[in-house]
């Protein structure tokens, strides 16, 4: 990289303070790159096509009364037009507020009702989400993929929707998240949130135009929205996307045709690539279990090989985040030398807190703290070193939209952003997470004990795929989801049926009080039937399973969850 080009980018950096800048820029720099890219469809803009279709659906929402201030919902699976969408609002003073394509319809109708969102850009096959009273109340409802107006209120066509060049502190987007607490709340993130969290991903991996994104995780998640299409867009790429759900048929089929450089993912999709292809395969040879037991390293490196070519043999940043990675998972990966990144952060903080570039991962570490942003630990316990996690930066959200009360209580009183995570750092100012402070539970003699710990154990058995543990009643439960085909749920309510699954419990049981101290040991197991259900990034909603599986409010469980196995 030349002299010219370093001060360019120091340039770019300091002049890009808000999405409008960010548009203006790339459009006009990068104008005949491609920017997006639909596999296996037509749909897809160079920058300069991005630019002439952002500018007149910008036009036609002015037309009908919509602008600067006003907010605009986004509805939509992953597609090229989802970026069309966002960016005929943000560069002209309009707010987006992006919806999970999975939320239900009563989620969809209160972030409606509660963002007073005037319009909203919708897949047609998202549609049945949209109530009739919500379809009323919107001046304009857009079919995303098309473009073309499903609905309108003639009324409001008066040409009076003003825009403007949004201002670093001007809301942006409203991200709503339940989190896994199950409350939902609308983060307000501004342009300088945004753009700070570019600058971040920047300084993490430098990115160019030559590289290459496949998107696989929600774009209206603030992770894949932050550093999947606006970091994109900064360093004039190109995005691809699928249309179909990343099962593993499509996905492989992807990366071979895209053969990315870059890719985002959360930690369950390397995890079960892990457990469900290189543990078997291992354990399937002899010579390869040799290998592991004798030269693990050498074995690990091989495999990193062949996996690399899987990813399409271009891979050079596989960013992973949204919750913690599997120790033993992470410790392949190092071996294998994957190009993996570790990424911490909330929606709250745009996301970005800490980070760990491809070469500076440490097994169990989420990383040191993200280019401008300040981090340190809070209360911290003298005798263990653990503290919560306190962040300030331009990344931290400017409050919860309409609750102020919400938004006093997660900052300190000298403006520290409390994350409600646990966590120790080393020397080299590394952090490692230990739980939710909300999720830690206290021992009966004071003790703190941390379920992700105990889940982690219990995720290492070979024929369990999720777990979670919580606390009832004094005792700690653990709620367990085995792998296909390890229950023949035909059989349930046969004598043979119940034998195989409390001798499956009872080894976790043991398994499970052999490997962890005194006060983590677990009292009764729960198995469950069906998938544990999950946020957007994959973490389970622990506030679901909380209550007894056969409690007369807890219906939803009753179906999910068989006979429990208790340990006295």
């Amino acid at each position: 990289m030349n002299y010219f080009h370093k001060k360019m980018m120091k340039l770019r950096e300091r002049y890009i303070d808000t999405l409008g800048k960010l548009y203006e820029y790339s459009t006009a720099m990068y104008e005949n790159n491609q920017l997006s890219k639909m596999i296996g469809s037509d749909m897809g803009y160079t920058y300069k096509e991005f630019k002439k279709k952002c500018d007149e659906l910008s036009s036609r929402l002015s037309r009908y009364g919509i602008g600067a201030g006003d907010r605009v919902a986004i509805l939509s699976q992953n597609m090229p037009n989802w970026t069309v969408a966002m960016f005929s609002l943000v560069p002209f003073g309009r707010v987006s507020v992006p919806i999970l394509p999975d939320s239900s319809e009563n989620e969809v109708t209160n972030i409606l009702n509660h963002s007073g969102s005037k319009a909203i850009f919708i897949s047609r096959r998202l549609l049945p989400k949209l109530s009739k009273e919500c379809m009323e109340k919107m001046v304009l409802v857009i079919d995303i993929e098309t473009f073309e107006i499903i609905k309108r209120d003639d009324s409001s066509f008066t040409c009076d929707g003003w825009v403007r060049q949004p201002q670093p502190d001007d809301i942006a987007t409203l991200i709503y998240t339940s989190g896994t607490t199950g409350n939902a709340k609308g983060v307000m993130l501004s342009h300088r949130n945004l753009c700070a969290n570019i600058r971040a991903s920047f300084h993490a991996h430098k990115c160019t135009e030559k590289d290459v994104w496949l998107s696989i995780l929600p774009m209206a998640h603030t992770y894949e929205l932050s550093i999947g299409v606006l970091y994109p867009i900064f360093c004039g790429a190109c995005v691809c996307y699928i249309q179909k759900p990343p099962t593993p048929t499509v996905l492989l089929s992807a990366l071979k045709e895209v053969r990315p450089t870059v890719m985002l993912s959360v930690p369950l999709i390397i995890e079960k690539i892990y457990r469900n292809s290189v543990v078997p395969t291992i354990k399937g040879s002899r010579v390869l279990t040799w290998m592991y037991k004798k030269m693990p390293g050498l074995l690990c490196r091989l495999i990193g090989l062949k996996l690399k070519s899987i990813f399409g043999g271009r891979l050079k940043f596989f960013g992973i985040g949204g919750s913690k990675l599997d120790i033993h998972v992470e410790v392949f990966l190092k071996r294998a030398k994957f190009p993996y990144a570790i990424g911490y952060g909330l929606t709250e903080t745009a996301p970005l807190i800490c980070n760990a570039g491809v070469k500076y991962t440490k097994p169990g570490s989420t990383g040191v703290a993200a280019y401008g942003v300040s981090v340190k630990l809070l209360d911290v316990n003298p005798e263990t070193g653990e503290g919560e996690i306190i962040a300030k930066g331009d990344n931290v959200m400017l409050g919860y939209y309409k609750d102020p009360a919400r938004t006093r209580s997660v900052f300190t009183d000298d403006g520290w952003f409390r994350t409600n995570d646990l966590a120790t750092v080393d020397e080299k100012g590394r952090y490692y997470i230990k739980g939710r402070l909300s999720n830690m539970i206290l021992g009966p003699s004071g003790e703190n004990i941390y379920p992700e710990e105990i889940e982690n154990v219990i995720n290492n058995l070979d024929e369990v795929n999720e777990s979670i543990v919580l606390e009832r009643d004094g005792r700690l439960v653990a709620l367990v989801q085995f792998n296909d085909n390890i229950i023949d749920w035909d059989q349930e309510g046969e004598d043979q049926f119940f034998e195989k699954l409390e001798a499956r419990k009872q080894a976790i049981l043991s398994y499970v009080n052999k490997h962890v101290n005194k006060f983590s040991k677990i009292k009764e197991v729960e198995v469950m039937k069906e998938p544990f259900e999950k946020t957007a990034t994959q973490k389970i909603r622990r506030f679901k399973y909380s209550k007894k599986p056969h409690s007369s409010d807890e219906k939803s469980s009753e179906s999910n969850s068989s006979s429990s196995s208790k340990s006295e």
